[in-house]
């Protein structure tokens, strides 16, 4: 007979129920206002959620330097100049190579006597390559090619000159202390 009587309820009901979800925070409001009814007070407080925005901020950081680098990164000066003057890029490995070259041979003839002439010679090969750079640089922003191109020319036979020079004056001096060593006598 109790079963008739909630069968009859449950029937009477049907469709009336709240199947919704509580909103959030639903249960920590419930508590709070039974907790004040009663009089007592809660050890358990609401955490702060602080984190949330920083992770958020921070994904957004992480993914526009992401873009930056992606749309941001041209082509190198260097591949700008071959653009301009396609010439450029097989002098440049030409003279490039015989440079690498002699400054090899530089640094193989480095000896006690000669270091300080290696040493001023390596710097002064830095001085135009920064030069060089220069130029590269110059010629990209638009300046007159031809004037440029001739001085990136000049600064390729400036280092290698430079380089001949030295090894001779090593060449010099390695054949004086053998010269001068021949004559010494005991």
């Amino acid at each position: 007979m109790k079963e008739d009587k909630l069968d009859k309820l449950f029937g009477r009901l049907q469709g009336q129920f709240d199947l919704e979800e509580p909103q959030s925070g639903h249960q920590d409001r419930f508590l709070d206002k039974l907790n004040q009814a009663n009089g007592t007070v809660s050890i358990h407080k609401k955490k702060n959620s602080w984190w949330k925005p920083l992770s958020i901020a921070a994904s957004i950081a992480v993914i526009a330097v992401l873009a930056f680098q992606v749309v941001g990164t041209g082509p190198s000066i260097e591949e700008q100049v071959v653009e301009i003057s396609p010439e450029v890029s097989q002098t440049e490995f030409y003279f490039a190579n015989l440079i690498e070259e002699q400054v090899r041979q530089l640094k193989d003839e480095k000896s006690p006597e000669t270091a300080q002439l290696v040493d001023d010679t390596l710097l002064q090969l830095q001085k135009l390559e920064k030069d060089y750079k220069v130029l590269e640089q110059d010629l990209v922003n638009g300046g007159d090619s031809k004037i440029i191109l001739n001085a990136m020319i000049f600064n390729f036979q400036t280092r290698i000159d430079l380089l001949k020079d030295v090894l001779s004056q090593i060449e010099t001096i390695k054949n004086l202390k053998s010269y001068n060593d021949e004559n010494i006598t005991i």
